[in-house]
């Protein structure tokens, strides 16, 4: 039945196709098939869709090249498996940002070691610095310059620290400023940019404290920016 399916959908790939034709299609796992914890992250090459990266919380970084049928991991010997992040340049789909540390403040997350960057599609990474930062829950790439990456901090549930909020580089990664930032229990919580205009960024900031028997939501470093 499966084939049957998928056959005549791949032939309709650049038509238009009538959402009714996929009623009856129940939802199915695609990986990766490894145990690897929560899926904190993904992304696609546009032109390219069967090109897909996905970050985990405890795994690290997954890629197939066949639209899900196989998954390879390929941040394996990084200093940490625990993914926040994750975005692919779509002006160079080769270049790909990891930020480490999951971003959902749960009581069993783990902490990163900074944001990555890879310029051959995941085969190498390179640390692009900003390890003060612990958790890292969102990456825009400026689609009209490579060079120019917002990177959105949640930081660490766990107490008080200054390296939370939007971080940016002009260069690539070499140098980053830190643009946003409300308060040291304030972290990104959401990010997104304008399509229409790279200059316009959206940020949700988010104030939150854990501890093993409590957990804080909210607060004046909370708002949309």
């Amino acid at each position: 039945m499966f084939a049957s399916l998928f056959f005549p959908l791949q032939q309709a790939k650049a038509q238009t196709v009538d959402p009714e034709v996929f009623k009856e299609i129940k939802p199915r796992e695609i990986g990766p098939g490894g145990m690897s914890g929560r899926v904190t992250a993904i992304d696609v090459v546009l032109n390219q869709p069967d090109v897909i990266y996905a970050g985990t919380a405890s795994g690290g970084v997954w890629k197939t090249t066949g639209g899900g049928q196989t998954w390879i991991p390929i941040f394996e010997d990084q200093a940490t498996a625990s993914i926040g992040a994750l975005t692919v340049d779509q002006s160079n789909p080769s270049i790909v940002w990891v930020g480490t540390g999951e971003g959902n403040p749960r009581n069993s997350l783990n902490g990163g070691k900074g944001v990555y960057k890879s310029l051959d599609g995941g085969r190498s990474w390179q640390l692009m610095g900003l390890e003060a930062t612990r958790n890292i829950h969102r990456i825009i790439v400026d689609p009209n310059d490579s060079n120019t990456v917002y990177v959105g901090a949640i930081g660490s549930p766990w107490g008080a620290h200054a390296e939370r909020g939007v971080f940016k580089t002009i260069d690539g990664g070499k140098t980053w400023t830190h643009i946003l930032k409300t308060n040291e229990h304030s972290g990104v919580a959401d990010m997104v940019m304008d399509p229409t205009n790279p200059n316009k960024i959206i940020v949700a900031m988010w104030e939150h404290y854990r501890e093993p028997w409590f957990f804080k939501s909210g607060g004046a470093g909370s708002g949309l920016y």
